[in-house]
């Protein structure tokens, strides 16, 4: 390997790393929430508001950081990122007011939100268009391992020392900062010359006519819909059937680290047989085997299999949906990002509080259930969007 290959790969690495502890300290705050609540007395409205503006800062905001960072470039602001969701989340353990906690939660959530479109469209600015797909399989694959361990860990955790220690694990957050910073990471340029944004314009529309983008858009959102209920009822499911609380960790677990796998998969599948093709031979493996876990009426391991392949190939999109989206949107790679990332995650909660609603009429286990035809439909949008490069840039049209 050359020195410019070696260094390609380090970046990549530093990536990642960095995905993996963005990931990591944004999935604390299910775990640490009982605890802060507790200890503030917060009621459920007080409760269920910090949840809101979390997943509006570090999800929602996505797209339009991503179109600002396209901008300007911002690229220092890499080093920034981790450290402060490592802190502002920390320290969201040890405050002593809502006010205090709900600006932790933000500052901490703005962080997690910047680096997803940042870092990504600085992977795919140093990453040969050779092994595109499987340089973001690890970069998405980092994260997903994050979100994989930290709410075992956190609980962990906070069971033995309590949220006065928690600043402690802000440390490798800090210290992977510093790994970016001697790594060179803030030097990767992202931002387009004013000439180039100009060139681009001329040739490729803006993204809100891309019909393609934005049917894309809406394929992720789909897909996001069952990624967010499952794991946010499976153990309210599981209770119901009169299942161990235990049980259903290790059942949250496997659905989770079958998607760090997946996500892998999913990079070198699309980088080999197209990012189309892997988006929607993923889905259709996905709905038979979420219909037979949420059908079988005992736990087996069998039924984790089903779970782990769920979520393998739930996960298995992202990968291929993010570089695609950035071809469609050459100019706007982070905004891309943003969209994949952040955006269809936001739709995919929307998702989960329609299925939390209905549970309230037909039951959960129905509920859930109902959370597979969108992955259909998901399916069919997918198929009707063009494969080529070239077309999947064309503007929406007056018909469409």
């Amino acid at each position: 390997m050359n020195k410019t290959g070696y260094s390609n790969w380090l970046l990549i690495t530093l990536l990642s790393a960095g995905h993996f502890f963005s990931d990591f300290y944004n999935t604390f705050l299910p775990a640490l929430l009982p605890a802060a609540a507790a200890k503030l007395g917060l009621s459920l409205t007080a409760t269920g508001s910090l949840i809101m503006i979390y997943s509006f800062t570090s999800s929602i905001l996505q797209p339009l950081l991503g179109y600002y960072i396209d901008k300007y470039g911002w690229t220092w602001l890499i080093l920034c990122t981790v450290p402060a969701s490592a802190l502002f989340i920390c320290l969201a353990g040890m405050v002593v007011s809502y006010w205090q906690l709900f600006a932790c939660i933000t500052l901490a959530g703005l962080a997690s939100s910047l680096f997803h479109p940042l870092g990504s469209a600085m992977l795919n600015k140093t990453t040969d268009i050779s092994n595109k797909g499987m340089s973001m399989a690890l970069f998405i694959g980092g994260g997903n391992l994050g979100v994989a361990i930290a709410p075992a860990f956190v609980l962990f955790y906070l069971f033995r020392f309590g949220t006065d220690q928690l600043l402690w694990l802000a440390i490798p957050g800090i210290l992977l900062g510093l790994a970016c910073y001697l790594g060179g990471v803030h030097r990767i340029p992202v931002s387009r010359s004013l000439t180039a944004q100009a060139q681009t314009a001329s040739t490729i529309p803006p993204w809100y006519r891309s019909g393609n983008l934005l049917k894309l858009n809406i394929v992720m959102g789909l897909r996001s819909w069952p990624q967010a209920a499952i794991p946010n009822f499976l153990v309210l499911w599981l209770a119901q059937q009169g299942q161990l609380t235990a049980l259903a960790g290790g059942m949250l677990t496997a659905f989770l680290l079958g998607g760090a796998l997946g996500s892998i998969g999913g990079g070198y599948v699309g980088e080999r047989f197209g990012r189309k093709n892997c988006i929607i031979v993923s889905l259709l493996l996905c709905i038979p085997a979420l219909y037979f876990f949420l059908t079988t009426n005992s736990i087996t391991p069998t039924t984790y299999i089903l779970l782990g392949l769920s979520g393998a190939a739930l996960q298995g999109t992202l990968p291929s949906s993010i570089i695609w989206a950035q071809e469609m949107l050459p100019a706007n790679a982070a905004m891309a990002s943003g969209m994949m990332l952040g955006l269809s995650f936001g739709l995919g909660g929307l998702g989960a509080a329609v299925t939390g609603a209905l549970a309230d009429y037909i039951g959960l286990q129905a509920a859930l259930l109902w959370a597979l035809p969108p992955l259909a439909l998901a399916v069919l949008i997918t198929y009707l969007i063009p494969d080529t490069k070239g077309s999947a840039n064309l503007p929406i049209s007056k018909n469409q």
